[in-house]
């Protein structure tokens, strides 16, 4: 065999200088006309055959395809052949208000690759796609799309009308994006969030948590975005690291010390000092707080550091107090914080009495501003050194833990800021400023002009702004409905512990999430979404919700859809009990947090629809939604049914650029999934760029011309996701897609090899592995051992181990070679 080889492969042998002049004899007798007879041999050579081709032609045949599989109804055929356990995987809304990005592509092909291997598992599956529907971002769309003038003369239910337009148009060119991209769903029947039937089961989920006690309705401090005008709930807000806010130091005068007398000594002229980073809270100041476990110190403001008496520049500006011909008052700070102090302000401080925090509770001090008398009270353990001047100035409506102090002492719930965040007329002199701008700067110059500035400097840290708009938010204490989160905290971080997380780390970040958090902001002042089912009288303002009109409402809505709430009149939607006092009624104008409805989407699909499970086989969403999606349909379900609405819970990571950047259009990076199927612009670049010697010279004769953005069907981007590890983030770009390309083709040619040889073979012909040679058995034996591997990666939802045995470990280097 081996010399056989020899004489092939051996430019002198005569066997391979026979076979080189086949061709020239072959050419030569055509030339003269002789007819070559078929070869009397060619039926004792078994040549590979197959119809299979070597080029995927993407472009046209996986449309054909795809609607072959639709027309056909092949997941719906499959699942009903099949005599397995039905499996279900709910699908997260994608948010109906733009087109599919990288992310989405990433999300439905690895719920598709599930759903697939589900199938030939013999499983029973019914994906059913959907969409969120409602909320701030499609409403400011559509607003956007029209002028100022028009926007103005809408009336609610026109505007809810050109909404649901914009979203229902939106819902259908995604579907056919993700169509494009190969997926399989019950495209003829997915779920709305803004459809009747999907709006009634949200109403009862709501209606369940009202009866049950969990649903309130309260003044105190959420996140408010100024620019949206509406509350936000934390799954609404992103943080920014790079926020810089005018924080100061300020000193409130004392006015009485508690009964110790502890004080006596140094008054009329000592001061508490605080530290705030939003100094625009300071008119609606009610107290200063105190750690009683901390020991605080009065300190003497001696003369100026020399070091410190010029530098800081523009941005630090020493405060009235510190400048050079004002009597500086005796000032309580925190023992520990004095040497950190006495080199931020750049003055020299000496301790002249030091006490417990406790023995302050009661102190009277005078309001910077309005001059009230104020009291010094005991805060929590949030009042820490780490930081400012371990004296906390207090504003309930301004803050979460100012909130929890100002109920411990009775304090009024003061936020003289309005909707678009501007200080209202209780704010006195500061009236119509931008408490974010002007308003802020002109807190800080009162202080200053009023002797009450120590020091002004900017403070980069970590800030919430509004997810949609991008604009920063305030805390700001409004009449909102709630959901009480303590009512089944409990419950749901046992349910939590009953779920299988992938990765594995998703369990402590969603605890964490959960533990931590504060009662559920559910009300919107926004017109697109659902109505929170209440009316209020107009006299007294007290809510009327009861059992009766929340049933009454659900039932309006099942037949026509949630606009009812905005067209029909108050007699109309109250049930037969109230209608004779509907005049005293009116409506509600909230609506609920898009996160409520997205979160009742176990109880409007899994629940109620025919062939689903409930709690749901898999939810599979970005690690983002840890604080979104997973939480909202757990408490939701937790609440209600007393059950979490998942038995495993999948994350990804973001989709980055090559560089391992967030894509960006501004940058330029951004990945297309259309693009990358269908391809983007004809124009064709060197492939060595600006190292090309006729690129140089301005010339078109250059040979290494490739397309920009070629088109490369969906199966490249379906073999790009089953590539990466989706745990983490995940990189994609040209060159990326070159490489898949490259691999996706030598998979096709490998398939197309395998499927050639096999193409005269019959079951009839098998062979009994006990007769085979010993390389057959050994190939069976490492066939096994491959597909038992990618089983196991199936099953533990590890799809990258799959790629890697079947495209680099062994299908491409051990197959082909032994074949």
């Amino acid at each position: 065999f081996s010399t056989g080889l020899s004489e092939l492969f051996d430019p002198s042998s005569s066997v391979s200088k026979r076979r080189s002049r086949g061709p020239v004899m072959a050419a030569k007798k055509a030339a003269d006309g002789t007819k070559q007879k078929d070869g009397k041999y060619k039926h004792t050579v078994d040549l590979p055959k197959t119809t299979f081709d070597l080029r995927a032609n993407s472009v046209m045949r996986e449309p054909e395809l795809q609607k072959l599989w639709e027309e056909n109804q092949v997941l719906k055929r499959v699942s009903e052949r099949n005599t397995g356990a039905t499996f279900t995987l709910h699908d997260g809304p994608p948010y109906a208000n733009g087109d599919l990005h990288m992310g989405h592509a990433l999300n439905k092909v690895l719920k598709d690759i599930i759903n697939r291997y589900k199938l030939l598992q013999n499983h029973k599956v019914s994906f059913i796609p959907g969409w969120d529907c409602h909320g701030l971002p499609i409403e400011l769309k559509v607003l956007k799309s029209m002028d100022k003038a028009t926007s103005d003369a809408l009336t609610p239910i026109k505007l809810r009308q050109k909404a649901a337009k914009f979203a229902k148009a939106t819902v259908n060119a995604q579907m056919n994006s993700f169509k494009r991209i190969g997926i399989w769903a019950d495209w003829d029947n997915p779920y709305l969030t803004l459809s009747p039937e999907y709006e009634a089961a949200q109403l009862e989920v709501f209606g369940q948590m009202v009866m049950r006690g969990y649903i309130y309705r309260g003044r105190k401090p959420v996140h408010w975005s100024p620019s949206s005008r509406t509350a936000l709930a934390e799954a609404e807000l992103e943080y920014s690291e790079n926020h810089v806010s005018k924080s100061i130091y300020a000193a409130f005068k004392i006015t009485s010390p508690s009964n110790s007398g502890l004080l006596d000594e140094f008054l009329p002229n000592v001061c508490l000092a605080i530290w705030t980073t939003t100094p625009w809270t300071i008119p609606a100041n009610a107290v200063v707080a105190v750690n009683p476990e901390l020991s605080y110190a009065v300190v003497e403001l001696q003369s100026l550091l020399e070091s410190e008496s010029t530098s800081g520049g523009k941005q630090r500006k020493l405060g009235s107090i510190l400048s050079s011909g004002n009597e500086k008052p005796f000032i309580i700070v925190a023992s520990d914080l004095v040497s950190v102090l006495e080199s931020k302000w750049g003055v020299k401080l000496v301790i002249r009495k030091s006490f417990p925090g406790s023995v302050l509770e009661y102190c009277r001090y005078l309001h910077p501003v309005n001059g009230n008398e104020c009291s010094v009270v005991i805060g929590g353990d949030y009042i820490t050194t780490e930081s400012g001047t371990g004296l906390v100035h207090t504003a309930p409506g301004h803050g979460q833990e100012d909130y929890l102090t100002g109920l411990k002492y009775g304090l009024p719930i003061v936020s003289p800021v309005d909707d678009e965040g501007n200080f209202t007329a209780e704010a006195g002199q500061f009236s119509g400023l931008s408490v974010l701008g002007a308003g802020n700067a002109a807190v800080v110059k009162y202080l200053d002009e009023h002797v009450s500035l120590i020091l002004e400097e900017p403070y980069k840290h970590k800030y919430p702004y509004d997810w949609r708009s991008k604009e920063p938010t305030i805390f700001r204490a409004t009449e909102q409905w709630f959901a009480s989160v303590d009512g089944f905290r409990d419950a749901a971080l046992d349910a939590i512990k009953r779920v299988t997380w992938v990765p594995s780390q998703g369990e402590n970040r969603i605890v964490n999430m959960i533990s931590g958090r504060s009662d559920w902001c559910i009300s919107r002042q926004r017109t697109w979404g659902v109505p929170i089912p209440v009316f209020y009288h107009v006299d007294t303002q007290e809510p009327l919700i009861t059992e009766k009109t929340i049933e009454h409402i659900k039932g309006i809505v099942s037949e026509k859809g949630s606009d009812a709430w905005w067209y029909m009149p108050t007699e109309e939607l109250l049930p037969e009990k109230y209608r004779d006092k509907a005049s005293e009624y009116r409506k509600g104008t909230d609506t609920m947090d898009v996160w409520f409805d997205s979160g009742s989407s176990w109880a409007a699909v899994s629940a109620k629809r025919d062939g689903l499970n409930f709690p749901a086989d898999v939810y599979l969403e970005g690690s983002d939604q840890h604080r979104g999606w997973f939480q909202s349909s757990l408490l939701t379900s937790i609440a209600t049914t007393g059950k979490a609405p998942y038995s495993s819970v999948i994350t990804h990571g973001f989709v980055l650029d090559e560089e391992g950047f967030k894509m960006s259009k501004s940058v330029g990076n951004v990945v297309d999934p259309e693009k990358v199927i269908v391809g983007g612009k004809n124009s064709k670049v060197c492939c060595y760029r600006n190292l090309c010697y006729f690129l140089v010279l301005r010339s078109e004769i250059c040979l290494n011309l490739v397309q920009e953005e070629p088109p490369y069907g969906a199966d490249v981007l379906r073999l790009w996701v089953s590539s990466v590890d989706y745990t983490g983030d995940v990189l994609i770009g040209s060159q990326i897609l070159r490489q898949m390309s490259d691999m996706y083709r030598k998979l096709r040619g490998t398939m197309r090899f395998l499927l050639a040889n096999l193409h005269d073979w019959k079951p009839e012909n098998s062979v009994p592995y006990s007769d085979l040679p010993k390389i057959d058995q050994y190939a069976l034996f490492q066939l096994e051992n491959v597909v038992a591997s990618m089983k196991d990666g199936y099953d533990n939802y590890q799809f990258y181990k799959i790629y890697q045995i079947t495209c680099v470990a062994q299908l491409l280097y051990y197959v082909m070679p032994y074949a």
